[in-house]
């Protein structure tokens, strides 16, 4: 268990796991409740939990103000399937000069989100 988990607000939280588990391979950890609709989702992502909560009365366009940085095995063949699985692209990808290939997506929910793996050497 992390001592800090993130927590994303969403008033469509089925759009928003399916986008998580299609992009990152989320596997779902936790529900409250355990049976029917659920307030609570709890996603793994690699060695990392995700909460999504169920907030059908979030206004569209009012995500919260969060960055979630998530490393992938290759940030150019992740970026390029953000929009067919409903996100959005801000920019990259591109090799910043500390040693990572970043891009810059959002969440189809709007939350900005870091795509980031280490440059390849060679």
């Amino acid at each position: 268990m992390s001592t800090i988990q993130p927590v994303i607000l969403t008033a469509d939280q089925d759009v928003l796991v399916g986008f998580y588990t299609d992009l990152f391979g989320a596997e779902e950890i936790f529900r409250v409740p355990a049976e029917g609709p659920a307030f609570y989702l709890g996603l793994r992502i690699g060695d990392t939990d995700l909460g999504v909560v169920a907030k059908p009365d979030l206004e569209p366009g009012a995500a919260p103000r969060i960055l979630l940085s998530i490393g992938v095995d290759d940030v150019r063949a992740t970026f390029n399937r953000v929009e067919a699985l409903g996100g959005s692209v801000s920019g990259g990808p591109s090799d910043m000069p500390w040693g990572q290939r970043v891009a810059h997506i959002r969440d189809p929910d709007g939350n900005a989100v870091n795509l980031t793996q280490p440059i390849p050497r060679g």
